[in-house]
């Protein structure tokens, strides 16, 4: 049986940041039949974490795992990444590459899957209401 598996980006914003943060899939789309070692991979500039997100369609996301950058391991898993070690992450040596892997795909891995990129802050840190005066004093 055929196994579909399709990955975007998604990217956590703060407000008041700027970011400087890139990141991109290797691939859009991955097939493979099951019982298969499916790779699923993006290429970024910096970031403090990576996760990884499941959807099934007409399902909300669902969290995998959490890559930090620093020790370019995961750091927190799932229930369900706990109950299945099928599924793994890291990091590249250079930290510039993270990947998802699923051994032995089955059919019910066929989903999107999210990359979720927590950035780095770069620019200035500012308060947008500093300027205010307290109008209940006149």
């Amino acid at each position: 049986m055929k196994c579909h598996l399709k990955y975007v980006v998604v990217a956590q914003v703060l407000p008041g940041f700027s970011f400087g943060n890139v990141i991109t899939p290797v691939q859009t789309e991955v097939f493979g039949t099951e019982g298969d070692n499916i790779t699923l991979s993006f290429n970024y500039s910096s970031a403090i974490s990576l996760q990884w997100y499941r959807q099934y369609r007409n399902s909300a996301p669902e969290y995998l795992l959490i890559i930090l950058h620093a020790t370019g391991k995961v750091s927190q898993k799932s229930k369900l990444v706990d109950q299945d070690p099928r599924f793994s992450g890291k990091l590249n040596e250079k930290k510039t590459h993270v990947i998802l892997q699923i051994s032995s795909a089955k059919v019910t891995d066929s989903a999107m899957y999210y990359c979720a990129l927590t950035p780095t802050v770069t620019g200035k840190h500012y308060t947008p209401y500093k300027n205010l005066t307290d109008l209940t004093t006149n």
